[in-house]
Protein backbone atom coordinates (compact mmCIF):
# COMPACT_ATOMS: atom_id res chain seq x y z
CA UNK A 1 0.00 0.00 0.00
CA UNK A 2 1.31 3.42 -1.01
CA UNK A 3 1.95 5.88 2.24
CA UNK A 4 0.28 8.30 3.02
CA UNK A 5 0.87 11.47 2.09
CA UNK A 6 0.81 14.92 3.82
CA UNK A 7 0.48 18.45 3.33
CA UNK A 8 2.02 21.43 5.34
CA UNK A 9 -0.19 24.38 4.82
CA UNK A 10 0.96 27.31 6.09
CA UNK A 11 -1.78 31.06 5.52
CA UNK A 12 0.20 34.07 5.74
CA UNK A 13 -1.59 37.45 5.08
CA UNK A 14 0.15 40.47 4.18
CA UNK A 15 -1.18 42.89 6.88
CA UNK A 16 -1.32 42.76 10.58
CA UNK A 17 -3.44 45.15 12.65
CA UNK A 18 -1.74 44.13 16.30
CA UNK A 19 1.63 43.98 15.06
CA UNK A 20 2.06 45.18 11.52
CA UNK A 21 4.04 43.00 9.26
CA UNK A 22 4.52 40.36 11.79
CA UNK A 23 4.22 37.58 9.05
CA UNK A 24 7.60 39.12 7.69
CA UNK A 25 8.98 41.39 10.42
CA UNK A 26 12.75 39.70 11.56
CA UNK A 27 12.79 37.52 13.97
CA UNK A 28 16.43 36.28 15.85
CA UNK A 29 17.78 37.70 12.73
CA UNK A 30 15.34 36.05 9.78
CA UNK A 31 12.10 36.99 8.86
CA UNK A 32 9.75 35.28 10.87
CA UNK A 33 8.02 32.82 8.56
CA UNK A 34 11.39 31.30 7.79
CA UNK A 35 11.66 29.62 11.40
CA UNK A 36 8.44 27.25 10.78
CA UNK A 37 9.10 26.32 6.80
CA UNK A 38 12.71 25.75 7.98
CA UNK A 39 10.70 23.45 10.74
CA UNK A 40 8.83 21.88 7.84
CA UNK A 41 11.17 21.17 5.21
CA UNK A 42 12.77 18.77 7.67
CA UNK A 43 9.80 16.69 8.64
CA UNK A 44 10.14 13.54 6.71
CA UNK A 45 6.61 12.75 7.17
CA UNK A 46 5.24 15.75 4.98
CA UNK A 47 5.49 15.56 1.21
CA UNK A 48 5.06 19.40 0.02
CA UNK A 49 4.65 22.37 2.00
CA UNK A 50 2.28 25.44 0.94
CA UNK A 51 2.22 28.85 1.72
CA UNK A 52 -1.36 30.62 1.37
CA UNK A 53 -0.33 34.01 0.77
CA UNK A 54 -1.29 37.85 -0.39
CA UNK A 55 2.09 38.98 0.66
CA UNK A 56 4.37 40.26 -2.39
CA UNK A 57 7.11 40.65 0.22
CA UNK A 58 6.85 36.90 1.33
CA UNK A 59 5.64 35.69 -2.12
CA UNK A 60 9.33 37.38 -3.33
CA UNK A 61 11.43 36.23 -0.41
CA UNK A 62 10.11 32.24 -1.25
CA UNK A 63 10.72 32.38 -4.58
CA UNK A 64 14.26 33.12 -4.02
CA UNK A 65 14.87 31.07 -0.73
CA UNK A 66 12.38 28.17 -0.76
CA UNK A 67 12.06 26.97 -4.47
CA UNK A 68 10.89 23.99 -3.25
CA UNK A 69 7.64 25.45 -1.23
CA UNK A 70 4.90 25.81 -3.34
CA UNK A 71 3.41 29.40 -3.72
CA UNK A 72 -0.54 29.96 -3.71
CA UNK A 73 -1.53 33.61 -4.22
CA UNK A 74 -4.58 33.96 -2.43
CA UNK A 75 -7.97 35.31 -4.27
CA UNK A 76 -9.06 38.23 -3.24
CA UNK A 77 -12.28 37.10 -1.94
CA UNK A 78 -10.56 35.55 0.97
CA UNK A 79 -8.22 38.30 2.33
CA UNK A 80 -10.37 39.75 4.32
CA UNK A 81 -9.05 39.55 8.19
CA UNK A 82 -12.44 38.44 8.97
CA UNK A 83 -12.91 35.40 6.61
CA UNK A 84 -12.97 32.25 8.15
CA UNK A 85 -9.63 29.83 8.01
CA UNK A 86 -11.64 27.16 7.08
CA UNK A 87 -13.05 28.97 4.44
CA UNK A 88 -9.36 29.46 3.16
CA UNK A 89 -8.18 26.30 4.09
CA UNK A 90 -11.21 24.66 1.32
CA UNK A 91 -9.57 26.97 -1.03
CA UNK A 92 -6.08 25.45 -0.56
CA UNK A 93 -7.04 22.14 -0.17
CA UNK A 94 -8.84 21.84 -3.46
CA UNK A 95 -5.77 23.41 -4.64
CA UNK A 96 -3.67 20.77 -3.67
CA UNK A 97 -4.58 17.29 -3.01
CA UNK A 98 -2.93 15.24 -0.62
CA UNK A 99 -4.84 12.22 2.17
CA UNK A 100 -3.75 14.76 5.14
CA UNK A 101 -3.23 18.08 5.27
CA UNK A 102 -0.98 19.63 8.46
CA UNK A 103 -2.21 23.67 9.70
CA UNK A 104 0.74 25.73 11.52
CA UNK A 105 1.41 29.51 11.13
CA UNK A 106 4.36 31.77 10.36
CA UNK A 107 3.39 32.73 14.12
CA UNK A 108 4.98 29.06 15.61
CA UNK A 109 8.05 30.08 15.33
CA UNK A 110 9.45 27.92 18.36
CA UNK A 111 7.63 24.76 17.07
CA UNK A 112 10.00 22.00 16.44
CA UNK A 113 10.68 19.65 14.05
CA UNK A 114 10.52 16.97 16.20
CA UNK A 115 7.01 17.56 17.49
CA UNK A 116 5.37 18.27 13.97
CA UNK A 117 7.01 14.61 13.00
CA UNK A 118 5.79 13.30 16.70
CA UNK A 119 1.79 14.74 15.77
CA UNK A 120 1.92 13.19 12.54
CA UNK A 121 3.40 9.50 13.80
CA UNK A 122 0.80 9.86 16.76
CA UNK A 123 -2.06 10.55 14.61
CA UNK A 124 -1.43 7.46 12.09
CA UNK A 125 -0.55 5.38 15.06
CA UNK A 126 -4.51 5.58 15.98
CA UNK A 127 -6.02 6.76 12.81
CA UNK A 128 -8.18 4.37 13.12
CA UNK A 129 -9.92 5.69 16.18
CA UNK A 130 -9.65 9.06 15.64
CA UNK A 131 -10.20 11.33 12.38
CA UNK A 132 -8.20 14.57 13.29
CA UNK A 133 -5.88 16.03 15.70
CA UNK A 134 -4.63 19.45 16.99
CA UNK A 135 -2.20 20.69 19.75
CA UNK A 136 -2.93 21.53 23.17
CA UNK A 137 -1.15 23.56 26.05
CA UNK A 138 -1.54 21.85 29.65
CA UNK A 139 -3.07 24.43 32.22
CA UNK A 140 -2.66 23.23 35.67
CA UNK A 141 -3.98 26.81 37.71
CA UNK A 142 -7.05 28.08 39.36
CA UNK A 143 -9.22 29.17 36.52
CA UNK A 144 -12.69 31.31 37.13
CA UNK A 145 -15.60 32.32 35.28
CA UNK A 146 -16.58 35.66 34.29
CA UNK A 147 -19.07 35.56 37.43
CA UNK A 148 -16.37 34.82 39.53
CA UNK A 149 -16.86 30.82 39.99
CA UNK A 150 -14.38 28.63 40.07
CA UNK A 151 -14.06 25.87 37.16
CA UNK A 152 -11.66 23.53 37.70
CA UNK A 153 -10.91 24.08 42.03
CA UNK A 154 -12.70 24.06 44.69
CA UNK A 155 -11.84 27.48 46.60
CA UNK A 156 -12.36 26.43 50.08
CA UNK A 157 -9.72 23.30 49.30
CA UNK A 158 -6.24 24.87 48.62
CA UNK A 159 -4.52 22.21 46.32
CA UNK A 160 -1.41 23.25 45.26
CA UNK A 161 -1.54 24.08 41.34
CA UNK A 162 0.40 21.11 40.63
CA UNK A 163 -1.89 18.95 42.05
CA UNK A 164 -5.50 20.15 40.24
CA UNK A 165 -6.40 18.16 37.27
CA UNK A 166 -4.82 19.62 34.22
CA UNK A 167 -7.17 21.43 31.42
CA UNK A 168 -5.60 21.84 27.86
CA UNK A 169 -5.74 24.97 25.65
CA UNK A 170 -5.92 24.52 21.90
CA UNK A 171 -2.80 26.46 21.39
CA UNK A 172 -3.46 26.31 17.21
CA UNK A 173 0.01 25.27 16.55
CA UNK A 174 -0.77 21.73 14.89
CA UNK A 175 -3.95 21.11 13.16
CA UNK A 176 -4.10 17.08 11.30
CA UNK A 177 -7.29 17.26 9.52
CA UNK A 178 -8.38 15.53 5.73
CA UNK A 179 -10.39 17.71 3.05
CA UNK A 180 -13.24 15.85 3.35
CA UNK A 181 -13.78 15.94 7.02
CA UNK A 182 -12.99 19.78 6.14
CA UNK A 183 -16.00 19.98 3.34
CA UNK A 184 -18.05 17.77 5.63
CA UNK A 185 -17.85 19.90 8.73
CA UNK A 186 -16.66 23.06 7.79
CA UNK A 187 -13.81 22.90 10.20
CA UNK A 188 -10.51 21.50 10.73
CA UNK A 189 -11.58 19.04 13.54
CA UNK A 190 -13.42 15.90 12.53
CA UNK A 191 -16.12 14.26 15.07
CA UNK A 192 -13.24 12.44 16.97
CA UNK A 193 -10.34 14.37 17.09
CA UNK A 194 -6.97 13.55 19.24
CA UNK A 195 -5.41 16.18 21.56
CA UNK A 196 -1.74 16.12 21.07
CA UNK A 197 -0.03 17.98 23.93
CA UNK A 198 3.13 19.90 23.26
CA UNK A 199 5.75 21.83 25.13
CA UNK A 200 4.65 25.08 26.69
CA UNK A 201 8.40 26.40 25.15
CA UNK A 202 7.15 25.76 21.40
CA UNK A 203 3.12 27.21 21.90
CA UNK A 204 4.76 30.64 21.57
CA UNK A 205 1.99 31.84 19.51
CA UNK A 206 2.75 35.55 18.46
CA UNK A 207 -0.87 37.71 18.40
CA UNK A 208 0.59 41.04 20.27
CA UNK A 209 3.94 43.26 20.58
CA UNK A 210 4.58 41.22 23.75
CA UNK A 211 4.67 37.70 22.09
CA UNK A 212 6.90 39.06 19.56
CA UNK A 213 9.36 39.93 22.13
CA UNK A 214 9.16 37.05 23.85
CA UNK A 215 9.64 34.63 20.72
CA UNK A 216 12.33 36.89 20.15
CA UNK A 217 14.28 36.10 23.36
CA UNK A 218 12.98 32.40 23.73
CA UNK A 219 14.23 31.90 19.93
CA UNK A 220 17.70 34.10 20.86
CA UNK A 221 18.21 31.44 23.73
CA UNK A 222 17.88 28.75 21.71
CA UNK A 223 20.38 29.80 19.01
CA UNK A 224 23.05 30.28 21.89
CA UNK A 225 22.22 26.51 22.97
CA UNK A 226 22.63 25.25 19.65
Amino acid sequence: MAALTFTALVPMRHSSERVPGKNYRPLAGRPLYQHILESLLACPEIAQVVVDTDSPVILEGLEKGYPQVARLVRPEHLRDGLIPMNDILLHDTAAFPSDYYLQTHSTNPLLRTGTISRAIQTFLARRTEYDSLFSVTRLQTRLYDAAGRAMNHNPAELLRTQDLPPIYEENSCIYIFTRENLVARNHRLGERPLMLEIPRQEAVDIDEELDFRVAEFMMQERMKEG
